[in-house]
């Protein structure tokens, strides 16, 4: 993965990356790879109002996530009628190595 980036000085939200999973203070778990589009998304996770960590703006920054654009390949399949080569874009595989992570100071 991609170098963590801390936004501000503090303490840190406690996180633990599974595979394409990450999970937040043992609270919050989000599979990345099933948010990955062909355009790029990004992913606030702050806490609410009653101290419960959520996806989406509430009252104090957690982490940012930002997930680059799904990347595709050209396969060859096969050749036309013309005997040209045909080509099917088939998606790369979901890589967490692009994933950027960045941290806001946690308020205990």
């Amino acid at each position: 993965m991609k170098p963590v980036i801390n936004m501000n000085e503090g303490n840190k939200i406690d996180y633990e990356i599974i595979g394409n999973k990450i999970i937040f203070a043992d609270e919050l778990m989000l599979n990345l790879e099933k948010y990955e589009r062909d355009d790029p998304i990004h992913i606030d996770v702050c806490r609410d109002e009653f101290g419960c960590l959520c996806m989406g703006l509430a009252n104090n920054y957690v982490a940012q996530i930002d997930i680059p654009a799904r990347e595709y390949e050209y396969i060859e399949d096969g050749q036309d009628e013309e005997g040209n080569t045909k080509y099917r874009q088939q998606a790369k595989p979901f890589d967490m190595e692009k994933v950027v992570i960045t941290l806001w100071e946690v308020e205990e």
